[in-house]
């Protein structure tokens, strides 16, 4: 059966990054009990911002900020849209406003990918 796996990239302040851990531990529950078979949150440690592009220039990083690396993995793009039309709708999570984040959501990237290769 083929993964489906949405991918994010994110800029969180250091003073904010156990706000976000704790974000972060929370969202992964909700996700894992509405069904997502894998959810995974990395903080950079070994990522120098490149010639032409690396994680820190796409996220327009900041010095007093560091890289988040984070995925979900699912069954399928059908399972992940299901999955999160009910994370959606969980009350622990549904109506977070953007701006009371513990990061700035404008220069979050995210996008929706089917696994090719999985060993």
């Amino acid at each position: 059966m083929p993964l489906y796996v949405d991918g994010f990239v994110i800029p969180v302040p250091k003073r904010k990054v156990a706000a976000y851990r704790s974000l972060a531990r929370k969202a992964g529950k909700v996700w894992m009990e509405h069904g997502a078979v894998a959810f995974t949150e990395c903080l950079a440690d070994d990522v120098k911002p490149g010639k032409s592009t690396s994680f820190p220039q796409a996220v327009k990083l900041k010095a007093d900020e560091v890289v988040w690396f984070s995925w979900i993995v699912f069954k399928s793009r059908r399972h992940r849209d299901q999955v999160n039309a009910r994370v959606m709708k969980d009350p622990r999570l549904a109506g977070m406003d953007m701006k009371d984040m513990p990061f700035d959501g404008r220069r979050l990237i995210y996008g929706g990918f089917k696994a090719m290769v999985a060993m």
